[in-house]
């Protein structure tokens, strides 16, 4: 944790009486955190966010719209009693972000429930939609009624100063998604996602979450000839169910896809 600036303390020095000035020295960073016994700054956050539009404009545009992001109002999930938390209310809360600085100059940042529990949030939005820019007002509504409800149980930002390599990582579970697809005439009721180990029958707390690792960096492109933001991810593994697929306003069954397993990616975003 960075001290006080010896500026600022030499304002302090003159408040003092002068005849006790031969008693005060100043405090290097690494003194002050030896006394104060600091080693970094946590900060725990309780918030609610709503966005009316998201809007990307290219030649056309992309929007999305009433963007909602808070807590799922529960602490039941996955038949596990308060597994989300003490307090059932809209806001993202039970949260601590503990930001240190290390020695080599690394950030650690970790991102940690408060209570021994896990985060439960609650993302709603409106539609998501193509428009044209021209005058038409043409547009396409490519997704609509967006809802999902789930857990996060961790969250962690490494970024080391000898590779300038910032790995994230953070577990999660989705006890139901929702969506439509208008234009294609779809619709998901009841997505899930877990940990490729989480079994309903014998369940455990322990295998419910997947786990995402992200290397991101500065990087070339994988077909040469300039610099993008590079995004490599050596392994996602996770459990996949839908309760429902409606095609044409009709159910057509459900889906499970187990052990889904995502290996060796590496993407690469630049303008173009």
């Amino acid at each position: 944790m960075k001290g006080l600036k010896p500026t600022v303390l030499a304002l302090g020095i003159f408040a003092v009486p002068t005849m006790g000035l031969a008693d005060i020295r100043l405090l290097d960073d690494s003194a002050m955190g030896e006394i104060t016994g600091q080693a970094g700054v946590s900060i725990e956050l309780e918030t609610k966010i709503d966005i009316d539009q998201f809007l990307y404009v290219d030649e056309g545009a992309f929007a999305v719209n009433d963007i909602s992001i808070g807590g799922a109002e529960r602490t039941d999930f996955f038949g596990f009693a308060g597994i989300g938390g003490p307090t059932a209310n809209n806001r993202l809360d039970n949260i601590r972000i503990d930001i240190d600085v290390l020695a080599d100059g690394d950030a650690a940042i970790n991102i940690v429930p408060t209570n021994f529990a896990a985060v439960d949030f609650r993302i709603t939005t409106g539609a998501w939609e193509l428009l044209a820019t021209d005058g038409s007002g043409d547009y396409t509504r490519l997704v609509d009624n967006f809802y999902a409800e789930g857990l996060m149980a961790r969250g962690s930002v490494h970024l080391d100063t000898e590779t300038d390599v910032m790995r994230l990582r953070t577990a999660f579970a989705i006890e139901t998604m929702d969506f439509d697809v208008p234009f294609l005439a779809m619709g998901v009721r009841g997505l899930q996602i877990t940990g490729a180990d989480f079994d309903s029958t014998f369940s455990s707390p322990l295998d419910l979450f997947a786990e995402v690792d992200l290397y991101i960096y500065h990087g070339e492109r994988l077909s040469g000839g300039g610099s993008s933001l590079a995004i490599d991810m050596p392994s996602f593994r996770a459990d996949v169910g839908i309760e429902e697929v409606i095609i044409g306003q009709q159910s057509i069954g459900r889906v499970f896809v187990d052990d889904l397993a995502i290996t060796d990616t590496a993407m690469r975003v630049y303008g173009h």
